[in-house]
């Protein structure tokens, strides 16, 4: 296709699939279970498990009833695999749960409740359990897991073949908070001997065994952003994002750049005018911190634009249609999370389907 002056991502499985690799190393003896939410960050769900499923993962982890719904659909029959809902069993949605396969991980008292019901009524047992052990954000609290055993009434109904909590603050190793729900989540396994326990995701992978149980929940990481929030070296990039330029322009002293007056031009700059913006997917609040990669080197990006970028060239050799990275090898996902004030996470989610898209790799 001929996409004329359009940004291009492109997205490496080949790079996807050496990633699960080294978390595949880092995690030890643990199962790496992928977590595949919204999309599969933003970079489609489908390719990313075919990818996945083929380098061994036999479990996927979605938000939405409707994200497994749709990665059911995408690895097909061909290609089985247990795929856990972390909004777990919500009104109603017992019947589209057990029609597509799915797996509710239950994340309260009431859902336990519903799970049993529609358990005893003919649907399916096999849940997930989610306890809150510090993040104060989704699951039962270890008092309430406490309950659950002594009641027994509502778990004679189920199979829990989960037990998970997430996290907080894993991606400082030297935070007590990690130690604490460390703690809480192995005496509350004890109540559970017969599930398999999961705590870490990416950045949990790296504080050591202690935190890997059974399975380890792998997100960001899979998709190029470093563990700890910051480049990690053989962690390599997946979304690759690139425009043209659109026209090379030189300014003067005095000139005002863009809307408003708050970029006012001291010396005199030569800049390419690149055809991405905010429409596309590059978060606005990078404009003077973030950078592009250009002919080997980094560039200032000065102004981020719906649909266009300004980014300082120097003396640089360029020409109209020549690429500029935005995102990838060059231009850092972790880089580009901190110049945005935000987290690599909101960096590939916010990627427009504007782009032109390009998978790399056997999916």
């Amino acid at each position: 296709m001929n996409a004329g002056f359009a940004a291009r991502l492109g997205i490496d499985l080949d790079a996807l699939a050496h990633n699960h690799a080294v978390l595949t190393r880092a995690a030890g003896a643990a199962e790496i279970a992928p977590v595949l939410k919204a999309d599969g960050y933003g970079l489609g769900s489908g390719p990313v498990a075919r990818r996945l499923w083929a380098q061994g993962a036999r479990r996927f982890f979605v938000a939405r009833l409707a994200e497994g719904v749709a990665l059911r659909a995408e690895l097909t029959p061909a290609r089985p695999a247990t795929i856990y809902v972390l909004d777990g069993l919500t009104d109603g949605s017992g019947p589209r749960l057990a029609a597509a396969d799915l797996v509710p991980v239950l994340c309260s008292l009431p859902q336990v409740n519903a799970a049993a019901a529609f358990a005893r009524s003919g649907g399916p047992s096999r849940v997930g359990l989610h306890i809150d052990t510090g993040m104060c954000r989704q699951g039962l609290a270890p008092e309430e897991a406490h309950a659950l055993i002594q009641a027994g009434d509502a778990l004679d109904a189920l199979d829990i073949e989960l037990l998970m909590s997430h996290l907080g603050s894993a991606a400082d190793g030297q935070s007590p908070r990690n130690a604490s729900q460390l703690a809480r989540f192995s005496e509350v396994r004890g109540l559970f001997p017969k599930a398999r326990a999961s705590l870490a995701a990416s950045a949990g992978i790296y504080l050591g065994a202690d935190y890997h149980f059974d399975m380890v929940r792998p997100g960001i990481s899979l998709f190029g952003g470093g563990p700890l929030e910051h480049p990690h070296p053989d962690i390599h990039a997946v979304a690759a994002l690139s425009a043209p330029i659109l026209d090379i322009r030189n300014l003067r002293p005095g000139d005002i750049l863009g809307y408003g007056e708050s970029i006012m031009i001291e010396t005199p700059t030569r800049v390419a005018i690149v055809a991405a913006g905010y429409a596309d997917g590059v978060i606005r609040a990078v404009k003077g911190r973030g950078y592009a990669w250009f002919a080997g080197a980094r560039r200032r990006l000065i102004v981020a634009n719906m649909d266009v970028l300004v980014v300082e060239l120097g003396d640089t050799p360029a020409h109209i249609g020549q690429m500029v990275e935005l995102l990838g090898s060059g231009a850092l996902l972790d880089d580009q999370a901190q110049a945005a004030g935000t987290v690599a996470h909101e960096v590939l989610v916010r990627l427009s389907r504007r782009a032109e898209r390009i998978y790399l790799g056997e999916a």
